[in-house]
């Protein structure tokens, strides 16, 4: 063998050596980045849940030496949790069922019709859905109070009749309350299915002799049974995790539900339950379990294709002159669910009372008061850091969970999605009890408790689940051959992701964004729970307001809030606009 081509072997051999070299390094860089993730899913989702489990089983509160039992499941095992845990899916079924109905005839009205001005009617109806639910509830407490609501008095003005009509301080008040988010929430669920269905399929059932009703029953609700299985799910599901309305409605007259309880057996007792909180909030989580696999059954072996690879065009009923009617169902709609209660909070901000209305009781010292409270501007910096930071470090979190999951065949990316999932199972309120044991029982090196860091981090763990279904749809919509040219041209990991797909996913990262921050706004029940002095954000200052009997303080910051609301859902609806028209 000759010198060179000796020299020729030695320097492919050198090059080889140094492929090698990197591929493990890269290959050891991506191991250690799949498990510091593993880790952090790990410390939002598993190990809240283990320290629900351990404090279930521990017998003194977080942080204090105790003994191992099962006295907290005995204490749960009463008569009175029996009716609460009643209550609770009463309740929850009590308001889907209605909230459905109401649902689908709103989503066949906007997608499936001729009635004007649809796209608009769109957006009032959707409205709701981003209100935090605190503020609809305070307004409700004000409309409908038995004695001094504005609808009461209104009523009796009118007919001078002395009984009131309405009392939102009953199991009806906590249903219609419910029902007013629950009918929007399943709304969005099934308006883009109704879009989605093929006609020609309803056609053949009419042409077959089958009337309209027979059809809709038949063949449409059928094919929408995903669909509306997993809304019925997640609604129930919420339902059962609820915690505003059965607090605001609930509590004064006397009817509980497990959510609660929870919170009463905490803040409520002079020595806090925790044990019997924590085996309670087990007793929530079988009953999501339950629900899950009850979906699981329903849908096994059934198909549902209604979109083929022929083109089609959603059928549009031809309404004529009851056009008008649906049109005028859907402004009730968005009058009673919006208006009404944003309607009362701009009332009752001005009056010196709240149910004295006249001229001369009108005044500005709830905003003087309201703006001059230090507590107010600590809480909305709070609210707007948590927010935005919180928001952020969800939706990159969200990305890269679902680049994992969507984009590659990585070892350990199932366990990362579920993980990333496993919070949409834990309301939170419970979610929040497992921190509370988690934070107590980390080193003291590690203050995360008591801090606003640990609402941070609850916020984060329970937007995640949302993160990561925004941008897996978007990463699904994107060609591989994009990804591998960058990686050819030398990009790293992180530069592909965040250069290539998260720059062409950008609008469904900014709609994410804005839905996660929406989502800390309304947050309460993990807010009350995990909060101390100087972490409040505003829906805890609006709770200890409302407490203390200051609703005409509510008043002007609910109107704030709302002033928020409407901001960032312009935002949103721009963003969204201008990514169809880049399609």
């Amino acid at each position: 063998m000759s010198e060179q081509t000796a020299g020729r072997l030695a320097v492919r051999r050198d090059e080889g050596t140094h492929m090698l070299d990197r591929l493990r390094a890269l290959l050891r860089g991506r191991n250690l980045a799949v498990l510091a993730l593993i880790l952090l899913l790990a410390f939002l989702t598993v190990y809240p849940l283990s320290m629900l489990l351990y404090g279930s089983l521990h017998s003194t509160p977080p942080g204090t030496a105790g003994s191992f039992n099962l006295e907290g499941y005995r204490q749960i095992m009463t008569a009175h949790n029996a009716v609460v845990l009643l209550n609770t899916i009463g309740i929850s079924f009590a308001k889907t069922i209605p909230s459905l109905v109401v649902a689908i005839f709103l989503a066949w009205i906007i997608a499936r019709t001729d009635t004007p001005c649809r796209g608009v009617l769109e957006v009032m109806i959707t409205l709701p859905f981003f209100v935090p639910p605190i503020l609809t509830a305070m307004a409700w407490g004000m409309l409908g109070n038995l004695q001094v609501g504005l609808i009461n008095q209104t009523w009796k003005a009118i007919t001078g009749s002395e009984t009131s009509p309405i009392n939102v301080y009953s199991y009806g008040g906590v249903i219609w309350h419910m029902s007013q988010y629950t009918t929007t929430f399943l709304f969005l669920f099934l308006v883009d299915a109704f879009r989605a269905m093929d006609p020609a399929l309803e056609e053949a059932s009419r042409m077959c002799g089958a009337s309209r009703w027979t059809t809709f029953r038949k063949i449409t609700l059928f094919l929408l049974l995903p669909v509306l299985t997993s809304g019925v799910m997640l609604s129930f599901i919420r339902g059962i995790e609820s915690f505003e309305s059965p607090l605001f409605f609930g509590t004064p007259a006397g009817i509980k539900v497990i959510s609660t309880e929870i919170y009463d057996l905490i803040t409520q007792r002079a020595v806090p339950e925790y044990q019997s909180a924590t085996a309670l909030s087990f007793v929530i989580l079988g009953l999501m379990l339950l629900l899950v696999v009850w979906q699981w059954t329903v849908l096994r072996g059934k198909s549902f294709q209604t979109v083929t690879g022929k083109g089609f065009n959603p059928g549009v009923v031809r309404l004529g002159a009851w056009r008008w009617a649906t049109f005028a169902f859907c402004l009730l709609f968005f009058f009673v669910t919006t208006v009404l209660p944003v309607g009362q909070l701009a009332v009752g901000s001005f009056f010196q009372f709240f149910g004295f209305y006249g001229w001369d009781m009108l005044t500005l010292d709830h905003y003087r008061a309201v703006l001059g409270d230090s507590e107010f501007w600590r809480a909305t910096r709070n609210t707007m850091m948590l927010g935005l930071v919180g928001a952020t470090a969800t939706m990159v979190l969200g990305s890269i969970v679902a680049y994992i999951s969507i984009r590659t065949t990585w070892r350990g990316r199932r366990l990362i999605d579920a993980m990333a999932w496993l919070p949409w199972m834990m309301p939170g309120i419970v979610l929040a009890i497992g921190f509370l044991w988690g934070f107590a029982m980390l080193p003291a090196q590690i203050p995360i408790y008591g801090t606003v860091w640990a609402l941070f981090l609850a916020y984060l763990a329970l937007g995640t689940p949302v993160s990561v279904r925004v941008m897996s749809g978007a990463y699904a919509q994107l060609s591989f051959d994009l990804e591998e040219c960058s990686r050819v041209h030398g990009a790293t990991f992180f530069q592909t992701l965040t250069r290539i797909l998260v720059a062409l996913a950008w609008p469904a990262f900014a709609v994410g964004w804005v839905l996660a921050f929406f989502g800390i706004m309304r947050e309460l029940s993990a807010s009350i729970m995990l909060y101390t002095t100087g972490s409040e954000v505003l829906s805890v200052v609006l709770v200890k307001r409302w407490v203390n009997g200051l609703a005409e303080e509510v008043s002007v910051i609910g109107l704030m809030m709302m002033a928020l609301v409407i901001v960032f859902r312009w935002v949103q609806l721009a963003v969204i606009k201008r990514r169809i028209s880049t399609l």
